[in-house]
C-alpha cells in the first residue's frame, strides 16, 4: 500500500515538473496579453474619438477590443497547458452546474448585446440628463455590461444595459432644450393681466432665457385667497454654460422684486381656527407690533 502511494506521488511530481514550463509560458502569455489589451484599448479609443467624434462610442469600442484580446489570450494560455480539452469536457458534462453557468452567461450576453445596441442606436451621449425607472442622473460612461449614471445628488449608479433597452428612457437634453417652471400667487385685488405682462417682461430681458420658444405665463388655479400663476421658460443648456438652478433662483427673486415694487401683494394661506369651548374662555394676549421690531 505504501509503495503504491509512493508511486502515485512520484508520478504526480513528474507530471508537475513536466507541466511547470508550460505553466510558466502560459503565465507569460497572460501577462503579455493584458499589456497588449491595455495598449490596444488606448490606441483604439484615441483613433475612434478622432474619427467618430463620439467619446461614448469610442470608449465602448476600445473596451470591446480589450476584452476580445483578453479572451483570446486566456484561450491560448489554456491550450498551452493542455486545459482546452478539460474546459470543453467540463462544459459538456457539468450537468446542473452547467445549467447554472448557462443562466449566468446568458445575463452577461444579454447585457453585452444590449450595450452594442445602445452604442449604435445612440439614445444618449456622455453628459446627457436621463431618467430610467425612477433613476435620474447624467450619463458618464457606457461599458460592455453596465451604463454608469451619476445621480444629481452625487451617487454613482451602474444600470445593466438590458434594463435600459427594455425600459422607457427619458432624455432631457437630447436637443439641448429644457423647460423650467415655477408658481407665483398674487392677491385677488391685483390686476392679473398686468402681473402677467410684468413677469413676461422680466423673463424676456433675462440672459439665458430663450425667445423662441418664448416664456409663457398662465393662470393655473383660482385658489381660496389668491390667484396662482404658472410661469414657463426655456433654456438651451448647450449655449447657456451657467447653472440652470442659479438661473431659476435669479428669475424667481427678480420676479418677486418686480411685483412687489409695482404694488402687487402676496397673500399667505389663511387658516380658520374654530374653538368649541363654552365653560372657560381662552385667554388672549395682544402684543404691540412695535415691541417685535
Amino acid at each position: 500500500m505504501q509503495e503504491h502511494f509512493m508511486k502515485v506521488m512520484q508520478k504526480y511530481l513528474q507530471d508537475f515538473w513536466m507541466l511547470l514550463p508550460k505553466m510558466a509560458v502560459a503565465i507569460i502569455i497572460l501577462i503579455v496579453t493584458f499589456m497588449i489589451a491595455r495598449g490596444l484599448k488606448n490606441v483604439v479609443q484615441k483613433r475612434a474619438e478622432k474619427r467618430l467624434d463620439d467619446p461614448l462610442l469610442a470608449k465602448f469600442f476600445a473596451t470591446l477590443s480589450k476584452w476580445i484580446v483578453i479572451i483570446l489570450g486566456i484561450a491560448i494560455a489554456m491550450h498551452v497547458v493542455a486545459l482546452g480539452g478539460i474546459a470543453r469536457g467540463i462544459f459538456a458534462t457539468a450537468g446542473l452546474s452547467g445549467i447554472v453557468l448557462g443562466f449566468a452567461f446568458r445575463d452577461i450576453g444579454e447585457n453585452f448585446l444590449a450595450g452594442v445596441l445602445l452604442a449604435f442606436n445612440r439614445p444618449f451621449s456622455i453628459g446627457d440628463s436621463v431618467e430610467i425607472n425612477d433613476i435620474k442622473g447624467i450619463i458618464k460612461t457606457l461599458d460592455l455590461r453596465n451604463t454608469h449614471i451619476r445621480s444629481f445628488d452625487g451617487k454613482d449608479i451602474y444600470v445593466p444595459n438590458a434594463m435600459i433597452v427594455k425600459s422607457p428612457l427619458l432624455n432631457s437634453t437630447r436637443d439641448g432644450l429644457l423647460r423650467f417652471d415655477f408658481a407665483v400667487g398674487v392677491d385677488y385685488s391685483n390686476d392679473i393681466h398686468r402681473a402677467r405682462e410684468l413677469i413676461l417682461k422680466t423673463l424676456t430681458g433675462k440672459p439665458g432665457v430663450l425667445k423662441d420658444p418664448g416664456p409663457l405665463v398662465m393662470v393655473e388655479e383660482l385658489a381660496d385667497n389668491r390667484v396662482n400663476l404658472r410661469v414657463y421658460y426655456w433654456v438651451n443648456i448647450f449655449e447657456y454654460k451657467e447653472s440652470t438652478v442659479e438661473l431659476k433662483n435669479d428669475i424667481m427673486n427678480q420676479t418677486k422684486e418686480e411685483l412687489l415694487n409695482s404694488g402687487f401683494k402676496f397673500t399667505a394661506d389663511i387658516v380658520e381656527l374654530k374653538i368649541h369651548q363654552k365653560e372657560q374662555p381662552i385667554p388672549l394676549t395682544m402684543i404691540d407690533n412695535a415691541l417685535l421690531k
